[in-house]
């Protein structure tokens, strides 16, 4: 093993809340079944924004510098010992939770509930979006050819997607409904599509969103209005449901993407007697629900945590065209002009779908 030499680390650190900064780091030592990657591409997403903003999300807070990123790929620049399945010059897409590989969660193949999960960019672990990233091989996943980097960024919230399609039970000819037209949404609406779904609507507050949905694996968009001055929860759901129903059929399957409460709320009342609800987004820890739908309609709401078992997958769907990613990428920045590249996320401004740091 041979490490680079000379060669600058350039890493995206958020050293505190709302203080991003480049800063250089030294490359990073392989320890045994390592692989060090040159990242190419990372996609920026919300987690990214919130930490950024809030410096925490949930349980997970900032105590000190985090490299920031998780949805990246890049080239193989070193090879630690014991590494057989990867070389010096291979195009990989990262999935950046590492688990024990020991626990009960991991063999039983759950391994996304490990409670020893390392994730990157998740306190107190360093990001990928950096120059030189170091990564256990096993958890880097070779792109063929015809691939992008780019495109194999994507794989992460793609895998998203394709975890929230299983979780749902989606089957051929199912009705799907997705709330959240952002990136997560429209790859849960791509995931479902391409587990079989028969229709799949996505609902949103954003009409420049629902515009783009036209055009990527979604049969009908549907605008939310905002809830009415004073307007308690539950009724703005109840109210909500029953004009999208004047249009649209219950649904076999629905995935909130949100995790606003009345999207909840709405997600129960838009399901079938017998459905799922797959709760994506990450809202209030608390939240009201109609239970009384949820058991007497039997409607099986379940959460989702990441992902496992998915790149593979990921990579076959984009391999055959399946999935289609490359227009989710509206925006690409270099490195240097990561802060930027931040700042236009958060404003949200230019259409902005994808924005990506290319290094």
């Amino acid at each position: 093993m041979t490490l680079p030499q000379g060669e600058i680390n350039q890493c995206v650190v958020l050293r505190e809340k709302n203080n991003i900064v480049l800063e250089s780091r030294p490359i990073p030592q392989l320890g045994h079944g390592d692989v060090l990657i040159n990242v190419k591409a990372t996609g920026i997403c919300g987690s990214d924004i919130h930490y950024w903003l809030h410096g925490a999300i949930g349980d997970f807070k900032l105590t000190a510098p985090m490299i920031l990123g998780h949805e990246s790929a890049g080239i193989v620049a070193a090879v630690g010992e014991g590494v057989k399945n990867l070389k010096i010059g291979d195009r990989v897409a990262l999935e950046p939770g590492v688990a024990c590989r020991m626990c009960e969660q991991c063999k039983s193949g759950r391994y996304n509930l490990c409670p020893d999960m390392s994730f990157a960019a998740t306190p107190p672990i360093d990001g990928t979006l950096c120059n030189y990233y170091k990564h256990p091989a096993d958890f880097c996943f070779k792109l063929p050819d015809h691939v992008s980097l780019e495109e194999g960024a994507l794989i992460e919230p793609l895998s998203v997607g394709i975890h929230s399609a299983r979780r749902a039970n989606i089957k051929s000819g199912d009705r799907v409904f997705v709330f959240g037209a952002g990136p997560v949404g429209l790859l849960c609406a791509a995931a479902a599509k391409a587990a079989g779904a028969g229709h799949v609507t996505i609902a949103d507050l954003v009409p420049s969103r629902l515009e783009f949905a036209k055009n990527y694996y979604t049969d009908s968009q549907i605008l939310l209005q905002r809830p009415k001055q004073g307007e308690p929860n539950i009724e703005y759901s109840r109210r909500m449901a029953k004009e999208i129903l004047n249009t649209e059929e219950l649904a076999d399957a629905v995935i909130d993407c949100t995790g606003a409460e009345t999207c909840v709320q709405m997600s129960v009342l838009l399901c079938k007697n017998g459905g799922s609800v797959v709760l994506v987004g990450m809202g209030g820890s608390v939240q009201a629900l109609p239970i009384s739908e949820i058991s007497a309609r039997e409607v099986d709401i379940k959460g989702i945590f990441r992902y496992c078992n998915t790149y593979g997958t990921a990579v076959k769907m984009l391999a055959s065209g399946s999935v289609d990613v490359k227009p989710l990428i509206t925006h690409s920045y270099p490195l240097q002009d990561a802060v930027e590249a931040f700042k236009h996320v958060k404003d949200g401004r230019d259409g902005a779908i994808k924005v990506q740091i290319i290094g």
